[in-house]
């Protein structure tokens, strides 16, 4: 019956010549998704990467809970809401796929630290689909080595059906990787530094990236320097690519940066959101282009919410599910708003409880399958 299945869904792909894996940019037709989980969520243990992006009114919470697994009724929260998300996404069309659940509590070691884990609720951070390549990340945090283990069945089965799978150079996560002295600096201390001297928790003795630091445009990708993503990562990703893309550094007035999707996030040929507390410093850029750029509602949470990992600006970190639909946090009315004045379909979904642990709808999601083509979006004349 198996091979029966098998046979049958490799003669349907056949016949409608569809891709396993293809994705371009972050607007045109979903077809196919990996949503996280956060069963198995553990809390990170304190370490230098953690250090440069948490505000210090949580570091009570992670000294109490580190390495051990979030508190039950915050995961029970944020489950809900997830699967909700992803029967939505399913009545839109979409093919759902999860990764395994595993127990990131447990302690594992290497030849250079010691740790426990963390989660698989933000696959965008680990994962990123250009063209019919899947690149898995290495990413910077201890807590997050092992990360890959829970996608893996996933990207074997990817690569079987055709699919093209990198994994990107591991940084060993020694001591002398991070600047420690840094990360243990006063926030308004680090903070400084960082916006005069661009100075960041990681160093570049071994590539490092979030998968969430790249933006898509077509040919063009659009990376920041970041305390996960290095310089060095940079030149790896553009080598890795080859002559059809164009990988572009850019940077934020932004104190602490971690992940490019709270600060520019494209909605669809022309048009990009981007936040107004920390404006990008290449924006003529885009301008240039003939994009756009529009300046995200201010969000809507309360100040005593828990946030422990982002900044209330998760708001503006939507998931479009092509050119007209776009999923938004059932409470940010006013992005919502700002979304149908410009002509979107708005899908309100409640996502509160996942903003807890540091993401919202583009965090948890990496899109695998868009109805997508390769394409120049104005930016052939640029140099960053």
């Amino acid at each position: 019956m198996i091979r029966q299945l098998l046979k049958s869904n490799i003669t349907e792909n056949s016949i409608n010549q569809l891709p396993v894996v293809n994705s371009h940019n972050e607007w045109d037709t979903l077809q196919e998704v990996i949503v996280g989980r956060i069963e198995g969520a553990a809390v990170p243990p304190i370490e230098p990467t953690l250090l440069a992006n948490t505000s210090p009114s949580n570091l009570e919470f992670f000294h109490k809970h580190g390495g051990k697994p979030f508190p039950q009724e915050l995961v029970d929260a944020a489950a809900k809401e997830l699967e909700e998300f992803c029967r939505i996404l399913t009545a839109e069309g979409i093919t759902v796929r999860r990764p395994e659940v595993f127990d990131f509590s447990q302690t594992y070691q290497t030849p250079d630290f010691t740790s426990s884990g963390f989660y698989a609720a933000m696959p965008r951070d680990i994962l990123i689909v250009i063209g019919n390549e899947i690149i898995e990340a290495p990413m910077a945090w201890k807590s997050r080595f092992f990360e890959y283990r829970a996608y893996r069945s996933l990207t074997v089965e990817y690569l079987q059906r055709g699919a093209k799978w990198t994994v990107a150079p591991k940084s060993n996560m020694s001591n002398e990787f991070y600047d420690i002295e840094y990360a243990n600096k006063p926030v308004e201390e680090r903070f400084a530094l960082t916006k005069k001297n661009n100075c960041f928790v990681t160093r570049n003795q071994e590539p490092s990236f979030d998968a969430a630091d790249i933006v898509r445009f077509g040919k063009d990708l659009f990376v920041q320097r970041s305390h996960a993503t290095n310089d060095l990562a940079i030149t790896w990703l553009q080598r890795n690519l080859g002559d059809s893309y164009r990988v572009h550094k850019i940077q934020f007035q932004d104190a602490n940066p971690l992940h490019i999707d709270a600060s520019l996030v494209p909605l669809k040929p022309g048009i990009a959101l981007v936040n107004p507390s920390r404006p990008c410093i290449q924006e003529e850029i885009f301008r240039k282009a003939g994009w756009d750029l529009i300046n995200a509602a201010s969000p809507t949470l309360p100040k005593n919410w828990p946030m422990y990992m982002c900044s209330s600006w998760i708001s503006m970190n939507i998931l479009s599910l092509d050119q007209e639909r776009i999923v938004v946090e059932s409470q940010e009315e006013p992005t919502q708003k700002l979304l149908q004045d410009l002509g979107f379909k708005v899908i309100p979904i409640d996502f509160r409880h996942v903003y807890t642990f540091g993401g919202s709808f583009h965090c948890v999601t990496c899109d695998v399958r868009r109805d997508s083509k390769l394409e120049e979006y104005g930016f052939s004349d640029i140099d960053t």
